[in-house]
């Protein structure tokens, strides 16, 4: 049997066997690493789609377990919450996400996943960790591990979380719907990270102080019209005429409407309508990504969208009955804003332990995670961060600024982070967070 798949007591006396009296934590998570790795490796070849993460649940719910901790399962449908109590002090819960995207794996790397799925969609698909929540989950086991074989090191409440269908936008929300705020500890400080395809080197961490990632919705717009003969367009509502209107007239929601200082993209992506050429179609769909970080800013752009829908379908002469139909929120993920104190503060104590020069301050981006409903649930008394650490290879790195390869995104069939530089740095930093959070008085 792999080491990756030993559980119970077996995989705790490992554990705990590592050199806790090591000179350094980093030294401490050197030691784990085989161990991690075998783990990454192992969730990298069987990865699983959004809320289908059974089998990833249960493995690592029996590692948490055989750690000591009080460990519930099926919360959310496949989230694992796991509880240790350490003395009097504050509640710090750590995130990791579990699942993978629909797509052919095409790293070529010897432990690829040929896994296959058939997602919502219908259609058969592969599964790939392609945004690298398996680095995200070792290094989560690593943070653990040490946690665990220092508890001497904090005092408090320690929460420990994994969480299914962050590409969705869903499990957080369907944690915290299960009663994570009420049937578990309440935390004080939330912490996640994420790998990032960025030009720093791998191991390299970042964070952005106050807003972090995005508010995504998105919007489906349905233009009616009244479809006849191409030959003949006076008889007709041409809906592709009517939606290309619409298309242009969006574009003055970021440019006009928008205070140039807010962050705001309204991007259509796509476009459908007709069949034939000479065929007026009595219908044209639009589908639009919305990005913001203002709550306020979302608002202005939804209610934007509708009203600018609406506005060009009455230029055009529509009849009431058959306005655009305009479906906002039909998928939503909220901002992530990152405490600027506390992110500050562990941007410096992240430094002191790897380096200046890997540590810094990092841009927000636009992309969406749902990490942000954390803090959303009780902004007042909930403090939360979301950091980066880079995955991009030495070499890879090299290429790219010589100009001889592009920077695979996350999300592309061809990421495939340095992983162990990730699940290292991620195993210290998460365990940093997590002890800064939680000192022992007098020590």
């Amino acid at each position: 049997m792999k080491r990756a798949l030993i559980c119970g007591a077996a995989f705790a006396a490992i554990v705990l066997a590592s050199p806790a009296s090591a000179d350094t934590l980093g030294e401490q998570v050197a030691a784990d690493m085989p161990e991690l790795m075998e783990l990454y490796r192992d969730l990298h070849a069987n990865p699983e789609l959004s809320f289908e993460e059974h089998e990833t649940a249960a493995k690592l719910a029996a590692r948490m377990r055989a750690l000591g901790f009080e460990v519930t399962e099926g919360v959310g449908q496949t989230g694992v919450v796991s509880v240790m109590h350490n003395g009097d002090g504050p509640t710090v819960m750590l995130r990791a996400d579990m699942d993978a995207l629909p797509l052919v794996e095409r790293t070529g790397l010897p432990f690829a996943s040929t896994k296959t799925a058939v997602p919502a969609s219908g259609v058969t698909t592969g599964v790939m960790h392609a945004c690298g929540h398996d680095t995200h989950m070792a290094g989560f086991i690593g943070a653990a591990q040490r946690l665990v074989a220092n508890r001497d090191g904090w005092q408090g409440t320690l929460v420990m979380i994994l969480q299914p269908a962050e590409e969705l936008g869903a499990g957080a929300k369907a944690m915290l719907d299960d009663g994570l705020f009420e049937r578990f500890p309440k935390p004080d400080y939330v912490f996640a990270f994420h790998n990032a395809s960025a030009p720093l080197p791998a191991g390299a961490v970042g964070a952005a102080p106050g807003y972090a990632m995005a508010n995504v919705d998105s919007v489906d717009i349905t233009v009616k019209g009244v479809g006849g003969h191409g030959a003949q367009p006076h008889t007709t509502k041409d809906p592709i005429v009517l939606a290309s209107s619409i298309v242009m007239k969006l574009q003055t929601l970021v440019s006009r409407e928008t205070h140039p200082l807010d962050t705001a993209v309204v991007t259509v992506g796509s476009f459908l309508a007709g069949s034939k050429h000479n065929i007026i179609p009595d219908e044209a769909r639009l589908q639009l990504t919305v990005r913001s970080y203002k709550d306020e800013v979302r608002e202005a752009l939804l209610s934007g969208i509708e009203r600018i829908a609406r506005g060009e379908a009455m230029a055009a002469g529509l009849p009431e009955e058959l306005m655009p139909v305009v479906i906002s929120k039909k998928e939503y993920t909220p901002s992530t804003y990152n405490d600027p104190e506390l992110t500050n503060a562990l941007i410096e104590s992240f430094a002191k332990r790897l380096g200046q020069d890997r540590v810094g301050i990092m841009p927000p981006t636009t992309g969406g995670e749902d990490f942000g409903r954390y803090h959303r649930a009780d902004r007042k008394n909930v403090r939360s961060v979301l950091f980066w650490i880079s995955g991009t290879p030495a070499e890879l790195l090299e290429e790219v600024a010589a100009g001889e390869a592009n920077m695979p995104s996350l999300h592309s069939p061809f990421w495939a982070p340095d992983a162990e530089k990730v699940i290292a740095t991620a195993a210290e930093t998460l365990a940093v967070a997590a002890m800064d959070m939680m000192p022992v008085p007098g020590a």
